[in-house]
């Protein structure tokens, strides 16, 4: 299922502190040049990393494979067929914490995310091991205007799942995960495995007793003549999305004095 290659220490000054085991994963479908780009800028601030190629039948499993090959710090995994971005970062962190790793920051292949963030996430991990640290998104001028207007109805459900405990925003995919917890949840349930990852796990998470943290990111939207790519479908996805939503919202009515408890807390307890 997955092809591999060595690990080679991490930059001194960059890696991951001795007491933790960090490391960041890409999940990838048919991202072209984009995958190998992204990687390159994140192997130059941080080691390891994992690449999830989901069924991907473009160049860019060869292009990855081949610096992969000439690169001991990043590894790729395989999925034979495409089975959706939360299926591909479940495979690479059910491996990344059975290898030993206690954390995982996921972020987008298609070069959205700034990899100068990597290491102000992993510091405060570090700082904050129980927590999930949750990107915001700073959006550009050239952020799609449905992008930015639409993602607010899933931002105002996932407020009301976690009673307003702190999730800033549901969908951005640049998050650093403790990996126990995030892959116990995950095995826990039959959904999360597509565009409903990112929100489902962050709720859960938070249900579970993980803080949220949330931190500003820039996002960037890269034209199709520049290279970007896009596999969300607004019909298709933001149905799986709404059923997300309801289920979440059922699933709360057991839990809301939990909930509310969870809430006051975090509401308590600064970040470090």
């Amino acid at each position: 299922m997955a092809a591999a290659t060595g690990r080679s220490p991490a930059p001194p000054a960059l890696g991951p502190p001795p007491d933790s085991a960090r490391l960041v994963i890409l999940p990838s479908y048919n991202s072209g040049p984009l995958l190998t780009r992204t990687a390159r800028a994140v192997l130059d601030v941080w080691q390891p990393v994992w690449v999830v190629l989901d069924g991907s039948t473009d160049a860019s499993a060869a292009e990855i494979t081949a610096l992969a090959c000439a690169c001991d710090g990043l590894r790729v995994l395989r999925l034979e067929h495409n089975a959706g971005k939360g299926a591909a970062a479940l495979h690479a962190m059910r491996e990344a914490l059975a290898a030993g790793f206690s954390h995982a920051l996921l972020m987008d292949a298609d070069g959205q995310h700034p990899a100068g963030k990597v290491h102000e996430f992993m510091k405060l991990s570090a700082r904050n091991p129980q927590a999930m640290i949750l990107g915001e998104p700073v959006f550009g001028p050239d952020a799609p205007p449905e992008r930015v207007k639409g993602r607010r109805i899933g931002n105002g459900f996932a407020n009301f799942e976690t009673l307003g405990g702190g999730i800033h925003d549901s969908l951005f995919g640049f998050r650093l995960y403790p990996l126990a917890p995030a892959v116990r949840i995950m095995e826990s349930i039959r959904t999360a495995r597509r565009f409903d990852f990112d929100t489902e796990l962050a709720v859960r998470l938070f249900w579970a007793g993980v803080q949220p943290i949330n931190r500003p990111v820039p996002v960037r939207y890269l034209p199709r003549e520049n290279g970007g790519v896009t596999h969300f479908k607004y019909l298709r996805d933001n149905l799986l999305l709404a059923g997300t939503h309801l289920r979440l919202g059922l699933s709360l009515l057991p839990r809301l004095w939990s909930v509310w408890k969870l809430r006051q807390q975090w509401r308590r307890k600064p970040s470090q």
